[in-house]
Protein backbone atom coordinates (compact mmCIF):
# COMPACT_ATOMS: atom_id res chain seq x y z
CA UNK A 1 0.00 0.00 0.00
CA UNK A 2 3.03 2.55 0.40
CA UNK A 3 3.91 2.22 -3.14
CA UNK A 4 0.56 3.55 -4.18
CA UNK A 5 1.00 6.84 -3.34
CA UNK A 6 4.22 6.82 -4.92
CA UNK A 7 3.30 5.39 -8.07
CA UNK A 8 0.29 8.10 -8.11
CA UNK A 9 2.95 10.86 -8.07
CA UNK A 10 5.27 9.48 -10.52
CA UNK A 11 2.55 9.09 -12.94
CA UNK A 12 1.07 12.43 -12.49
CA UNK A 13 4.72 13.85 -12.81
CA UNK A 14 5.11 11.65 -16.03
CA UNK A 15 2.01 12.78 -17.27
CA UNK A 16 2.16 16.64 -16.91
CA UNK A 17 6.04 16.17 -18.34
CA UNK A 18 4.66 14.47 -21.41
CA UNK A 19 1.54 17.31 -21.67
CA UNK A 20 4.24 19.83 -21.51
CA UNK A 21 6.69 18.24 -24.06
CA UNK A 22 4.00 17.85 -26.40
CA UNK A 23 3.01 21.46 -25.99
CA UNK A 24 6.18 22.29 -26.50
CA UNK A 25 7.43 20.30 -29.48
CA UNK A 26 4.32 21.85 -31.98
CA UNK A 27 6.53 25.36 -31.21
CA UNK A 28 10.06 23.97 -31.94
CA UNK A 29 11.50 24.52 -35.12
CA UNK A 30 14.30 22.17 -36.27
CA UNK A 31 15.04 18.56 -35.94
CA UNK A 32 12.29 15.91 -34.33
CA UNK A 33 12.96 16.14 -30.28
CA UNK A 34 12.38 13.41 -28.36
CA UNK A 35 11.04 13.07 -24.67
CA UNK A 36 14.15 13.58 -22.35
CA UNK A 37 17.04 13.05 -24.94
CA UNK A 38 15.58 15.77 -27.37
CA UNK A 39 17.77 16.07 -31.02
CA UNK A 40 20.25 13.65 -29.27
CA UNK A 41 19.44 10.98 -31.19
CA UNK A 42 19.53 12.97 -34.73
CA UNK A 43 22.58 14.81 -33.89
CA UNK A 44 24.39 11.15 -33.09
CA UNK A 45 22.90 9.62 -36.31
CA UNK A 46 24.41 12.55 -38.22
CA UNK A 47 27.67 13.07 -36.34
CA UNK A 48 29.62 12.60 -39.30
CA UNK A 49 27.90 15.18 -41.80
CA UNK A 50 26.91 17.72 -38.66
CA UNK A 51 27.82 21.21 -40.54
CA UNK A 52 25.12 20.11 -43.72
CA UNK A 53 22.74 18.44 -41.12
CA UNK A 54 22.51 21.67 -39.59
CA UNK A 55 22.15 23.53 -42.91
CA UNK A 56 19.28 21.17 -44.07
CA UNK A 57 17.15 22.36 -40.75
CA UNK A 58 17.52 25.94 -41.30
CA UNK A 59 16.96 25.54 -44.83
CA UNK A 60 13.52 23.39 -43.28
CA UNK A 61 12.44 26.66 -41.49
CA UNK A 62 11.90 28.70 -45.19
CA UNK A 63 8.31 28.65 -44.11
CA UNK A 64 8.05 29.66 -40.88
CA UNK A 65 8.26 33.34 -39.23
CA UNK A 66 11.86 32.31 -37.73
CA UNK A 67 13.31 31.56 -41.25
CA UNK A 68 16.92 30.60 -40.82
CA UNK A 69 17.15 30.03 -36.77
CA UNK A 70 15.72 27.04 -35.36
CA UNK A 71 15.46 25.54 -31.91
CA UNK A 72 17.19 21.83 -31.33
CA UNK A 73 16.70 20.86 -27.29
CA UNK A 74 19.72 18.52 -26.30
CA UNK A 75 19.23 16.22 -23.31
CA UNK A 76 16.65 18.22 -20.98
CA UNK A 77 13.87 17.39 -18.84
CA UNK A 78 11.95 20.90 -18.15
CA UNK A 79 14.63 23.27 -18.35
CA UNK A 80 15.68 26.80 -20.98
CA UNK A 81 19.09 25.66 -20.27
CA UNK A 82 19.00 23.01 -22.78
CA UNK A 83 17.76 24.56 -25.63
CA UNK A 84 20.21 25.44 -28.20
CA UNK A 85 19.50 28.19 -30.32
CA UNK A 86 21.27 27.76 -34.07
CA UNK A 87 21.07 31.00 -36.41
CA UNK A 88 22.41 32.04 -39.62
CA UNK A 89 20.11 34.84 -40.47
CA UNK A 90 22.41 38.00 -40.95
CA UNK A 91 20.72 40.13 -38.89
CA UNK A 92 20.65 37.53 -35.83
CA UNK A 93 24.20 37.19 -36.32
CA UNK A 94 24.73 41.44 -36.43
CA UNK A 95 22.45 41.27 -33.24
CA UNK A 96 24.99 38.87 -31.16
CA UNK A 97 28.03 39.51 -32.60
CA UNK A 98 28.00 43.27 -32.60
CA UNK A 99 24.38 45.27 -31.42
CA UNK A 100 24.10 42.97 -28.01
CA UNK A 101 27.94 42.01 -28.15
CA UNK A 102 27.51 42.38 -24.06
CA UNK A 103 24.83 39.84 -23.48
CA UNK A 104 26.34 36.99 -25.47
CA UNK A 105 29.85 35.95 -24.33
CA UNK A 106 31.77 32.98 -25.03
CA UNK A 107 29.75 31.44 -21.30
CA UNK A 108 31.13 29.14 -18.94
CA UNK A 109 29.86 26.15 -20.90
CA UNK A 110 32.94 26.82 -23.60
CA UNK A 111 34.81 27.97 -21.54
CA UNK A 112 35.01 24.94 -19.41
CA UNK A 113 35.10 22.54 -21.90
CA UNK A 114 38.09 23.95 -23.98
CA UNK A 115 39.77 25.31 -20.06
CA UNK A 116 42.48 22.68 -20.64
CA UNK A 117 43.46 23.29 -24.13
CA UNK A 118 42.93 27.27 -24.69
CA UNK A 119 42.81 28.29 -21.04
CA UNK A 120 41.96 32.07 -21.07
CA UNK A 121 43.44 32.70 -24.33
CA UNK A 122 41.93 35.12 -26.64
CA UNK A 123 39.46 32.50 -27.96
CA UNK A 124 38.52 31.20 -24.70
CA UNK A 125 37.82 34.29 -22.90
CA UNK A 126 35.65 37.40 -21.93
CA UNK A 127 35.49 40.83 -20.41
CA UNK A 128 39.09 42.48 -19.56
CA UNK A 129 41.37 39.21 -19.69
CA UNK A 130 39.60 38.75 -23.52
CA UNK A 131 40.61 42.94 -24.22
CA UNK A 132 44.24 42.91 -22.81
CA UNK A 133 44.76 40.10 -25.58
CA UNK A 134 43.26 42.07 -28.28
CA UNK A 135 44.70 45.57 -27.70
CA UNK A 136 48.42 43.49 -27.60
CA UNK A 137 47.55 41.67 -30.37
CA UNK A 138 45.81 44.26 -32.17
CA UNK A 139 49.31 46.46 -31.77
CA UNK A 140 51.11 43.49 -33.21
CA UNK A 141 49.28 42.89 -36.15
CA UNK A 142 48.91 46.99 -37.40
CA UNK A 143 52.64 47.06 -37.53
CA UNK A 144 54.61 46.99 -40.69
CA UNK A 145 57.23 44.77 -39.08
CA UNK A 146 54.55 41.74 -38.91
CA UNK A 147 53.72 41.92 -42.60
CA UNK A 148 57.94 41.61 -43.29
CA UNK A 149 58.13 39.02 -40.93
CA UNK A 150 55.39 36.99 -42.47
CA UNK A 151 56.41 37.62 -45.80
CA UNK A 152 59.90 36.49 -45.04
CA UNK A 153 58.51 33.66 -43.53
CA UNK A 154 55.96 32.85 -45.87
CA UNK A 155 58.30 33.15 -48.86
CA UNK A 156 61.14 31.46 -47.33
CA UNK A 157 58.52 28.28 -46.66
CA UNK A 158 57.63 28.48 -50.20
CA UNK A 159 61.27 28.77 -51.99
CA UNK A 160 63.35 26.25 -49.79
CA UNK A 161 60.79 23.81 -48.98
CA UNK A 162 57.25 23.61 -50.40
CA UNK A 163 58.65 23.81 -53.93
CA UNK A 164 61.57 21.03 -53.46
CA UNK A 165 59.12 18.71 -51.99
CA UNK A 166 56.40 19.35 -55.04
CA UNK A 167 59.18 19.01 -57.35
CA UNK A 168 60.45 15.88 -56.28
CA UNK A 169 56.81 14.68 -56.23
CA UNK A 170 56.70 15.01 -59.93
CA UNK A 171 60.24 13.62 -60.35
CA UNK A 172 59.36 10.43 -58.69
CA UNK A 173 55.43 10.08 -60.28
CA UNK A 174 53.96 10.24 -56.65
CA UNK A 175 51.14 11.82 -55.16
CA UNK A 176 50.98 14.00 -52.16
CA UNK A 177 48.63 14.89 -49.34
CA UNK A 178 48.31 18.81 -49.77
CA UNK A 179 46.67 19.64 -46.43
CA UNK A 180 49.38 17.60 -44.88
CA UNK A 181 52.27 20.00 -46.76
CA UNK A 182 50.03 23.50 -46.17
CA UNK A 183 49.38 22.86 -42.43
CA UNK A 184 52.77 22.25 -42.09
CA UNK A 185 53.85 24.97 -43.98
CA UNK A 186 51.55 27.33 -42.52
CA UNK A 187 52.29 25.96 -38.83
CA UNK A 188 56.16 26.58 -39.46
CA UNK A 189 55.47 30.11 -40.31
CA UNK A 190 52.84 30.75 -37.39
CA UNK A 191 55.22 29.63 -34.81
CA UNK A 192 58.13 31.84 -36.23
CA UNK A 193 56.06 34.44 -35.63
CA UNK A 194 54.84 33.99 -32.43
CA UNK A 195 57.41 32.64 -30.65
CA UNK A 196 60.43 32.82 -33.40
CA UNK A 197 60.84 29.38 -33.48
CA UNK A 198 60.95 27.34 -36.54
CA UNK A 199 59.25 23.52 -35.72
CA UNK A 200 60.59 22.52 -39.39
CA UNK A 201 57.93 20.71 -40.24
CA UNK A 202 57.51 21.40 -43.91
CA UNK A 203 60.92 19.78 -44.86
CA UNK A 204 61.68 16.83 -47.62
CA UNK A 205 61.16 14.30 -44.91
CA UNK A 206 58.01 15.49 -43.78
CA UNK A 207 58.93 14.79 -39.88
CA UNK A 208 56.91 14.08 -37.27
CA UNK A 209 57.03 16.79 -34.96
CA UNK A 210 55.39 16.05 -31.24
CA UNK A 211 54.20 19.08 -30.39
CA UNK A 212 52.06 19.72 -33.51
CA UNK A 213 50.20 15.57 -33.72
CA UNK A 214 49.71 16.59 -29.54
CA UNK A 215 47.98 19.89 -30.34
CA UNK A 216 45.64 18.15 -33.82
CA UNK A 217 44.81 15.37 -31.12
CA UNK A 218 44.33 17.84 -28.01
CA UNK A 219 42.04 19.80 -30.10
CA UNK A 220 39.82 16.72 -31.74
CA UNK A 221 39.66 15.26 -27.93
CA UNK A 222 38.52 19.16 -27.20
CA UNK A 223 35.69 18.86 -29.77
CA UNK A 224 34.44 15.78 -28.25
CA UNK A 225 33.44 18.02 -25.19
CA UNK A 226 31.25 20.10 -26.98
CA UNK A 227 29.27 17.75 -29.10
CA UNK A 228 28.17 15.32 -26.21
CA UNK A 229 26.40 16.14 -22.79
CA UNK A 230 29.18 17.32 -20.28
CA UNK A 231 28.05 14.78 -18.26
CA UNK A 232 29.79 12.39 -20.26
CA UNK A 233 33.03 14.14 -20.75
CA UNK A 234 33.03 14.86 -17.43
CA UNK A 235 32.92 11.03 -16.22
CA UNK A 236 35.92 10.15 -18.69
CA UNK A 237 37.85 13.00 -17.46
CA UNK A 238 37.57 11.65 -13.73
CA UNK A 239 38.25 7.69 -14.48
CA UNK A 240 40.82 9.36 -17.11
CA UNK A 241 39.36 6.95 -20.25
CA UNK A 242 38.66 7.20 -23.27
CA UNK A 243 39.03 10.90 -25.17
CA UNK A 244 39.93 12.74 -22.18
CA UNK A 245 42.74 10.04 -21.76
CA UNK A 246 44.20 10.89 -24.83
CA UNK A 247 43.53 14.85 -24.23
CA UNK A 248 45.61 14.55 -21.25
CA UNK A 249 48.36 12.80 -22.77
CA UNK A 250 48.57 15.22 -25.64
CA UNK A 251 48.16 18.26 -23.22
CA UNK A 252 51.52 16.96 -22.12
CA UNK A 253 53.34 17.22 -24.58
CA UNK A 254 52.25 20.38 -25.98
CA UNK A 255 52.85 22.10 -22.47
CA UNK A 256 56.63 20.73 -22.49
CA UNK A 257 57.30 21.92 -25.62
CA UNK A 258 55.52 25.55 -24.80
CA UNK A 259 57.51 25.82 -22.00
CA UNK A 260 60.83 25.05 -24.03
CA UNK A 261 59.56 27.64 -25.95
CA UNK A 262 58.73 30.49 -23.21
CA UNK A 263 61.94 29.37 -21.32
CA UNK A 264 64.31 30.34 -24.97
CA UNK A 265 62.42 33.67 -25.01
CA UNK A 266 62.94 35.32 -21.53
CA UNK A 267 66.12 37.23 -21.55
CA UNK A 268 66.15 37.01 -25.46
CA UNK A 269 64.72 40.52 -27.07
CA UNK A 270 62.55 39.96 -29.21
CA UNK A 271 59.47 41.57 -31.49
CA UNK A 272 57.66 38.67 -31.60
CA UNK A 273 53.98 38.00 -30.80
CA UNK A 274 55.05 36.48 -27.21
CA UNK A 275 57.60 38.89 -26.24
CA UNK A 276 54.85 41.17 -26.45
CA UNK A 277 52.99 39.71 -24.13
CA UNK A 278 56.17 38.73 -21.96
CA UNK A 279 55.80 42.63 -20.96
CA UNK A 280 52.41 42.67 -20.49
CA UNK A 281 51.03 43.20 -16.38
CA UNK A 282 48.06 41.56 -15.01
CA UNK A 283 45.46 43.28 -13.07
CA UNK A 284 48.22 43.44 -10.00
CA UNK A 285 50.93 44.54 -11.82
CA UNK A 286 52.82 40.92 -11.90
CA UNK A 287 54.17 39.50 -14.92
CA UNK A 288 52.05 37.24 -16.46
CA UNK A 289 52.51 33.52 -15.22
CA UNK A 290 54.48 31.15 -17.77
CA UNK A 291 51.04 29.01 -18.03
CA UNK A 292 48.75 31.72 -18.70
CA UNK A 293 51.64 33.22 -21.50
CA UNK A 294 51.24 29.06 -22.87
CA UNK A 295 47.82 29.17 -23.20
CA UNK A 296 47.87 32.74 -24.94
CA UNK A 297 49.81 31.74 -27.29
CA UNK A 298 48.42 28.37 -28.12
CA UNK A 299 45.15 30.30 -28.94
CA UNK A 300 46.75 31.96 -31.57
CA UNK A 301 48.91 29.11 -33.24
CA UNK A 302 45.20 27.47 -33.33
CA UNK A 303 44.31 30.33 -35.54
CA UNK A 304 47.17 31.20 -37.65
CA UNK A 305 48.05 27.84 -38.49
CA UNK A 306 44.64 25.66 -39.30
CA UNK A 307 42.57 28.14 -40.53
CA UNK A 308 44.71 29.57 -43.53
CA UNK A 309 45.45 25.71 -44.24
CA UNK A 310 42.25 24.52 -44.07
CA UNK A 311 41.09 27.38 -46.38
CA UNK A 312 43.54 26.60 -49.14
CA UNK A 313 42.92 23.26 -49.31
CA UNK A 314 39.45 22.95 -50.01
CA UNK A 315 39.84 26.01 -52.59
CA UNK A 316 42.96 23.72 -54.25
CA UNK A 317 40.12 21.13 -54.28
CA UNK A 318 37.58 23.37 -55.87
CA UNK A 319 40.00 24.70 -58.69
CA UNK A 320 40.34 21.13 -59.36
CA UNK A 321 36.99 20.98 -60.24
CA UNK A 322 36.56 24.31 -62.04
CA UNK A 323 38.88 24.50 -64.82
CA UNK A 324 37.39 27.74 -65.99
CA UNK A 325 38.00 29.45 -62.54
CA UNK A 326 41.44 27.93 -62.96
CA UNK A 327 42.12 29.83 -66.01
CA UNK A 328 40.88 33.35 -65.22
CA UNK A 329 43.58 32.95 -62.09
CA UNK A 330 46.20 31.90 -64.61
CA UNK A 331 45.52 34.86 -66.60
CA UNK A 332 45.79 37.40 -63.83
CA UNK A 333 48.39 35.79 -62.40
CA UNK A 334 50.43 36.37 -65.57
CA UNK A 335 48.74 39.91 -66.38
CA UNK A 336 50.34 40.86 -63.11
CA UNK A 337 53.81 39.35 -63.24
CA UNK A 338 54.26 40.51 -66.96
CA UNK A 339 53.52 44.18 -65.58
CA UNK A 340 56.33 43.41 -62.59
CA UNK A 341 58.69 41.04 -64.20
CA UNK A 342 58.64 41.43 -67.47
CA UNK A 343 57.73 39.04 -70.55
CA UNK A 344 60.60 36.23 -69.93
CA UNK A 345 58.52 34.10 -68.14
CA UNK A 346 60.77 31.42 -67.78
CA UNK A 347 61.98 33.26 -64.45
CA UNK A 348 58.72 33.91 -63.10
CA UNK A 349 58.79 31.25 -61.08
CA UNK A 350 62.20 31.47 -59.38
CA UNK A 351 60.67 33.55 -56.79
CA UNK A 352 57.65 33.29 -54.73
CA UNK A 353 55.45 36.35 -55.00
CA UNK A 354 56.26 39.94 -52.56
CA UNK A 355 53.23 40.93 -50.48
CA UNK A 356 53.08 43.92 -53.02
CA UNK A 357 51.75 41.55 -56.13
CA UNK A 358 49.75 39.10 -54.01
CA UNK A 359 48.12 42.82 -52.83
CA UNK A 360 46.99 43.28 -56.95
CA UNK A 361 45.41 39.56 -57.28
CA UNK A 362 41.55 40.34 -57.06
CA UNK A 363 40.42 37.59 -58.75
CA UNK A 364 42.48 34.76 -56.64
CA UNK A 365 41.04 37.01 -53.54
CA UNK A 366 37.50 36.85 -55.02
CA UNK A 367 38.27 32.99 -55.07
CA UNK A 368 39.85 32.35 -51.62
CA UNK A 369 36.49 34.27 -50.22
CA UNK A 370 34.10 32.44 -52.20
CA UNK A 371 35.85 29.30 -50.96
CA UNK A 372 35.75 30.47 -47.53
CA UNK A 373 31.59 31.12 -48.14
CA UNK A 374 31.43 27.76 -48.58
CA UNK A 375 33.85 26.35 -47.01
CA UNK A 376 34.36 28.61 -43.80
CA UNK A 377 37.61 27.32 -41.61
CA UNK A 378 35.45 27.37 -38.66
CA UNK A 379 31.96 26.43 -39.60
CA UNK A 380 30.03 27.48 -36.47
CA UNK A 381 30.67 29.15 -33.13
CA UNK A 382 29.22 29.40 -29.87
CA UNK A 383 28.10 31.91 -27.66
CA UNK A 384 25.64 32.22 -24.39
CA UNK A 385 23.13 34.87 -23.14
CA UNK A 386 23.25 36.34 -20.29
CA UNK A 387 19.84 37.69 -20.35
CA UNK A 388 16.85 36.59 -21.90
CA UNK A 389 16.43 38.23 -25.31
CA UNK A 390 14.95 38.12 -28.72
CA UNK A 391 16.26 38.15 -31.74
CA UNK A 392 15.64 40.28 -34.64
CA UNK A 393 13.32 37.90 -36.35
CA UNK A 394 11.31 36.95 -33.12
CA UNK A 395 12.96 34.47 -31.62
CA UNK A 396 12.82 34.31 -27.73
CA UNK A 397 16.57 33.41 -26.21
CA UNK A 398 16.49 32.18 -22.70
CA UNK A 399 18.63 34.09 -20.36
CA UNK A 400 21.87 31.00 -20.10
CA UNK A 401 20.70 29.32 -22.89
CA UNK A 402 23.17 28.45 -25.81
CA UNK A 403 23.08 30.49 -29.28
CA UNK A 404 25.31 29.09 -31.85
CA UNK A 405 26.04 30.91 -35.26
CA UNK A 406 26.16 28.57 -38.09
CA UNK A 407 28.66 29.96 -40.91
CA UNK A 408 28.97 27.03 -42.82
CA UNK A 409 25.03 27.44 -43.39
CA UNK A 410 24.77 31.16 -43.92
CA UNK A 411 27.06 30.28 -47.39
CA UNK A 412 24.36 28.14 -48.24
CA UNK A 413 20.97 29.82 -47.96
CA UNK A 414 19.13 31.24 -50.89
CA UNK A 415 17.59 33.97 -49.69
CA UNK A 416 20.89 35.03 -48.58
CA UNK A 417 22.68 34.62 -51.77
CA UNK A 418 20.28 33.81 -54.07
CA UNK A 419 20.16 30.57 -56.39
CA UNK A 420 23.36 29.66 -57.30
CA UNK A 421 24.41 29.81 -53.44
CA UNK A 422 25.62 26.29 -53.66
CA UNK A 423 27.67 27.33 -57.05
CA UNK A 424 31.30 28.25 -56.63
CA UNK A 425 31.21 31.78 -58.47
CA UNK A 426 34.44 33.91 -57.49
CA UNK A 427 32.52 36.69 -59.80
CA UNK A 428 29.82 37.46 -57.47
CA UNK A 429 32.71 38.99 -55.15
CA UNK A 430 34.04 40.89 -58.11
CA UNK A 431 32.55 44.77 -59.18
CA UNK A 432 30.63 44.86 -62.16
CA UNK A 433 34.21 47.01 -63.70
CA UNK A 434 36.08 43.85 -62.80
CA UNK A 435 38.49 45.92 -61.47
CA UNK A 436 37.91 45.52 -57.54
CA UNK A 437 37.45 43.36 -54.98
CA UNK A 438 34.14 43.98 -54.00
CA UNK A 439 32.45 42.48 -50.36
CA UNK A 440 28.56 42.37 -49.40
CA UNK A 441 27.20 45.54 -48.28
CA UNK A 442 25.71 43.16 -45.36
CA UNK A 443 28.90 42.77 -43.84
CA UNK A 444 27.40 40.04 -42.00
CA UNK A 445 26.34 37.77 -44.84
CA UNK A 446 29.89 36.78 -44.67
CA UNK A 447 31.39 35.63 -41.03
CA UNK A 448 34.39 33.80 -42.18
CA UNK A 449 36.56 36.00 -40.42
CA UNK A 450 34.17 36.78 -37.51
CA UNK A 451 32.38 40.20 -37.29
CA UNK A 452 32.05 43.01 -34.70
CA UNK A 453 34.16 43.24 -32.24
CA UNK A 454 36.01 39.94 -32.28
CA UNK A 455 36.66 40.70 -36.22
CA UNK A 456 39.78 38.43 -37.02
CA UNK A 457 43.04 40.67 -36.54
CA UNK A 458 44.98 38.77 -38.73
CA UNK A 459 42.10 38.60 -41.83
CA UNK A 460 44.46 40.97 -44.47
CA UNK A 461 47.50 38.57 -43.54
CA UNK A 462 45.58 35.71 -44.30
CA UNK A 463 44.67 36.72 -47.50
CA UNK A 464 48.05 37.56 -48.53
CA UNK A 465 49.66 34.48 -47.25
CA UNK A 466 46.96 32.64 -48.82
CA UNK A 467 47.28 34.16 -52.02
CA UNK A 468 50.90 33.81 -52.13
CA UNK A 469 50.82 30.15 -51.03
CA UNK A 470 48.05 29.77 -53.83
CA UNK A 471 49.83 31.32 -56.39
CA UNK A 472 53.33 29.41 -55.80
CA UNK A 473 51.66 26.39 -56.56
CA UNK A 474 49.32 26.76 -59.85
CA UNK A 475 51.76 28.95 -61.10
CA UNK A 476 54.07 25.81 -61.53
CA UNK A 477 51.64 23.04 -61.41
CA UNK A 478 48.29 21.74 -62.07
CA UNK A 479 46.56 19.22 -59.71
CA UNK A 480 44.64 16.46 -60.48
CA UNK A 481 42.79 13.95 -57.59
CA UNK A 482 44.24 10.30 -56.89
CA UNK A 483 41.94 8.53 -58.44
CA UNK A 484 39.26 7.09 -55.86
CA UNK A 485 40.57 9.16 -53.34
CA UNK A 486 37.49 10.80 -50.92
CA UNK A 487 36.76 14.11 -50.19
CA UNK A 488 35.06 14.27 -47.17
CA UNK A 489 34.71 16.95 -43.56
CA UNK A 490 36.15 15.90 -40.90
CA UNK A 491 34.10 16.92 -37.47
CA UNK A 492 36.88 19.04 -35.59
CA UNK A 493 36.84 22.92 -34.73
CA UNK A 494 38.32 23.68 -38.04
CA UNK A 495 36.68 21.85 -41.38
CA UNK A 496 39.62 19.41 -42.02
CA UNK A 497 39.10 17.00 -44.98
CA UNK A 498 39.24 13.83 -43.33
CA UNK A 499 40.88 12.11 -45.60
CA UNK A 500 43.19 14.96 -47.11
CA UNK A 501 43.72 15.70 -50.16
CA UNK A 502 45.79 13.63 -52.15
CA UNK A 503 46.71 15.19 -55.77
CA UNK A 504 49.59 14.13 -58.55
CA UNK A 505 51.37 17.52 -59.87
CA UNK A 506 51.51 18.50 -63.54
CA UNK A 507 54.23 20.86 -64.53
CA UNK A 508 52.41 23.89 -66.10
CA UNK A 509 53.87 25.54 -69.33
CA UNK A 510 53.04 29.22 -68.91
Amino acid sequence: METLPLLLTLTASFSAYFLWFHLLARTLTGPKAWPFVGSLPALFKNRNRVHDWIASNLRATGGSATYQTCIIPFPFLAHKQGFYTVTCHPKNLEHILKTRFDNYPKGPKWQTAFDDLLGHGIFNSDGETWLMQRKTAALEFTTRTLKQAMARWVNRSIKNRLWYILDNSVKDNVYVDLQDLLLRLTFDNICGLTFGKDPETLSPKLPENPFSVAFDTATQATMQRFLYPGLIWRFQKFFCIGSEKILKQSLQIVETYMNDAVSDRKGTPSDDLMSRFMKKRDGEGKPISAAVLQRIILNFILAGRDTSSVALTWFFWLVINHPKVEEKIIKELTTVLEETRGVERGKWTEEPLDFGEADRLVYLKAALAETLRLYPSVPQDFKQAVMEDVLPDGTVVPAGSTVTYSIYSVGRMEKIWGEDCLEFKPERWISVRGDRFEPPKDGFMFVAFNAGPRTCLGKDLAYLQMKSVAAAVLLRYRLSLVPGHQVEQKMSLTLFMKNGLEVFLHPRQL
